[in-house]
């Protein structure tokens, strides 16, 4: 394994809504991880810490502390969080770019090179979406500022035109389906130089919100979270990241024989 790469984050790094059978969950991450090895054409070393409910304190401290005790340490990082903080009723979104910061700062100076990645925009389907769609240009804006300033690599998937459309999400609304992962890890990758510039999908058919189709989806996808906000639950409580140590992803020549 000559190149190992870890990633951090919340259920977009997680890879929440692309699931590939018995709850396991592939997304982007997953698929950045396979194209890095079929750009390089040689296994490389893959860890995933992400958990799904995470705030942005726990992935640039917990996760990161981990990910820089890993042996060897890894030589590539993807840095997302913040859009749970985001879904909270009080943030301020300069302290989120500040805890970026001190993350960006204490990788790169461990000797890693780190990617920061904006989550793709889920406010146009999303009770509340005017607030989310503030927040997270707030957001995005402070961690591009700080990786110009920092010379890290930033990929924008937020103001991905694309990836906003219906056929890229998950029924509930907040996380990618299996489509939107696999945009997402088309933009990472063309982003870091191992790939090329995404194009658009097929348009796919239009959404439907009728009366009966936003019951349901109240039902069976905004009350849970309510609930669980009123328990002071999260959905990642007990939960851990799905590779925790080292796992060796190999090139599709490897994968075939």
């Amino acid at each position: 394994m000559v190149a190992v790469y870890f990633a951090i984050g919340d259920s977009f790094t997680e890879g929440v809504g692309d699931e590939v059978g018995d709850g396991a969950t592939r997304g982007w991450a997953d698929l950045v991880a396979a194209g890095l090895a079929a750009s390089r054409g040689e296994p490389i070393g893959y860890a995933n810490l992400a958990v799904r409910g995470r705030l942005l304190g726990p992935i640039v401290t917990e996760q990161l502390d981990a990910a820089l005790a890993l042996e060897p340490r890894p030589t590539l990082l993807t840095l997302n969080g913040g859009g749970n903080d985001m879904l909270r009723r009080h943030i301020a979104v300069d302290d989120l770019v500040a805890l970026t910061e001190r993350a960006v700062r204490r990788a790169t100076g461990a000797g890693v090179r780190v990617v920061l990645i904006s989550g793709a925009d889920p406010s146009q389907r999303l009770p509340f979406g005017n607030v989310v769609r503030r927040r997270g240009e707030l957001l995005t804006a402070g961690i591009a500022e700080l990786a110009a300033t920092h010379g890290t690599a930033f990929v924008d998937v937020f103001h991905d035109a694309e990836i906003r459309r219906p056929g890229y999400w998950s029924p509930d609304r907040l996380h990618l389906g299996p489509a939107g992962h696999r945009r997402a890890a088309d933009l990472v990758l063309a982003g870091i130089g191992e790939g090329p510039a995404p194009a658009a999908g097929p348009a796919g058919a239009p959404s439907t919100r009728g009366v009966v189709t936003e019951l349901r989806y109240y039902r069976e996808h905004v009350l849970p979270w309510v609930g669980r906000r009123l328990r002071g639950r999260s959905s990642g409580d007990d939960r851990h990241g799905k590779h925790l140590t080292w796992v060796s992803v190999p090139p599709p020549e490897r994968r075939r024989a």
